[in-house]
């Protein structure tokens, strides 16, 4: 990962945009900066409670492509997206696991459990730094350490 000045890329990029983000009514959900094949992408994910639109997406590109440009937090090349974080949207942030209590979800696993299993549908009960609590469909409580999930994320057949 090409970063200038040994900074954090998705920490100054998050600072950067979350208030022009906020100040056009939406949400900033997440920030990437993540390498596929040869090519860099930032990808900033958005949200409003009545569903982002290709507007708001070509607004917000619009509002922070100056100054991405002047902040200039990534060296070389790279491709910006700006989109929703979708139907399934993992959860990542304390305030996404909070206004999900209750919601259905699933998450998958690094490794498969006791059982063979690595992937989980079931009710967020609760959650803290380091870890859920899911109610599953079978009707077991769990708790899951976060850093042994491959993503935590809403559960749309279900919601």
């Amino acid at each position: 990962m090409a970063k200038k000045k040994g900074g954090n890329t998705v920490a100054e990029v998050s600072a950067l945009v979350e208030p022009i983000v906020n100040g056009l009514g939406l949400s900033l959900w997440d920030v990437r900066y993540v390498k596929e094949g040869a090519v860099w992408y930032l990808r900033i994910f958005i949200d409003k409670e009545e569903g982002v639109t290709i507007e708001d997406c070509e607004n917000v590109t619009r509002a922070v492509d100056e100054p991405l440009d002047k902040l200039d937090p990534i060296e070389g090349s790279y491709t910006l997206e700006v989109s929703s974080p979708g139907i399934e949207r993992e959860l990542i942030r304390d305030e996404h696991f909070d206004k999900f209590l209750g919601a259905p979800i699933m998450y998958k696993l690094h490794r498969p459990d006791e059982n063979g299993e690595k992937e989980f549908r079931g009710t967020l009960l609760s959650h803290d730094k380091d870890s859920v609590a899911v109610m599953l469909e079978s009707g077991t409580e769990v708790s899951v350490n976060k850093k042994d999930t491959v993503y935590i994320k809403l559960d749309d057949f279900n919601i």
